[in-house]
């Protein structure tokens, strides 16, 4: 199972979206918003498929203001709410291309001026994807996650190519 295909997120694709997260993450999203998402943000809502099942999943949304590009205090932001990629799937490239895809459909989809995410700040394989692909820590939110661990909020304007 090593080819994938990424692909937008179709609605007959949530049961398995979701399952994706509930195995994967420690923070857990209630289906409406999974399907909520779907329908607002389409074109920024993308799954990894491999031999017919979904492994990876990338869901995003468009926000107002701006971390990294602080002279434009009211531009249009893309906000990668979740990603997750099964284990037995990961250090393949579908990490890196579910983002590339998520990234590119933000910019010129959503035409956002830049794109942020929150981190678990022990979670350094994520980090080291983050920042190869253009993002940098802006602020840390202590106590961010359930477990009360912090997160790091890494953003990166829109226009750079990765």
């Amino acid at each position: 199972m090593s080819e994938y295909v990424i692909r937008q997120a179709r609605p007959e694709d949530l049961d398995s979206i979701i399952k994706v997260n509930r195995e994967n993450l420690p923070e857990n999203y209630p289906p409406f918003f999974f399907k909520m998402h779907m329908e607002y943000y389409p074109k920024a809502f993308y799954v990894a498929e491999a031999s017919g099942k979904i492994v990876g999943y990338v869901m995003c949304r468009v926000e107002r203001g701006s971390l990294y590009t602080r002279f434009k205090p009211w531009g249009r932001q893309g906000h990668i709410i979740s990603i997750a990629v099964y284990p037995e799937m990961r250090r393949k490239g579908i990490g890196t291309a579910l983002m590339k895809a998520a990234i590119k459909s933000l910019r010129e989809e959503y035409n956002v001026d830049e794109i942020y995410l929150e981190v678990r700040v022990s979670n350094n394989p994520a980090i080291s994807l983050y920042k190869k692909l253009g993002f940098k820590v802006v602020r840390t939110i202590r106590g961010y996650y359930r477990d009360g661990e912090d997160a790091y909020v890494m953003a990166r304007p829109a226009e750079i190519q990765q």
